[in-house]
């Protein structure tokens, strides 16, 4: 049987996008450059953590780490998995997450349909 591990994002800015997910998300946050890490960067020619083509954003307990990968082509059409949020406190979730980058796509009876900075569909329901 099979374990969910990662959740991977194809994008255009990984670090921005991991920074927009990692403050979205309660109990999440981007995996810290250790010396190790900041070496195998440089001996890719990499100099800024910024231009991390692959950038971590790992939970503080249990749950699947987040992935963010460059790819070279743009987000193209509506997305075929995404991922369904919940909060107490709906109305003041949208307005948080709109601070920090993310658009309202829709409102629907039970939920509302967000887009993150590079347009990746998510939706957020009320924690009932």
């Amino acid at each position: 049987m099979a374990l969910l591990h990662d959740i991977v994002f194809d994008a255009a800015r990984p670090a921005a996008l991991a920074r927009f997910w990692a403050s979205a998300l309660d109990g999440y946050a981007v995996a810290p450059y250790d010396d190790a890490e900041l070496a195998r960067l440089r001996a890719l020619g990499i100099d800024d953590p910024e231009d991390d083509p692959t950038v971590l954003v790992e939970p503080a307990g249990a749950g699947p780490r987040l992935w963010f990968q460059l790819v070279p082509e743009g987000k193209r059409g509506k997305n075929r998995v995404h991922l369904d949020l919940r909060a107490v406190e709906a109305e003041a979730e949208i307005v948080r997450l709109t601070r920090i980058g993310a658009s309202v796509l829709a409102r629907f009876d039970d939920h509302t349909l967000l887009a993150d900075p590079e347009g990746n569909e998510f939706c957020l329901f009320p924690l009932r």
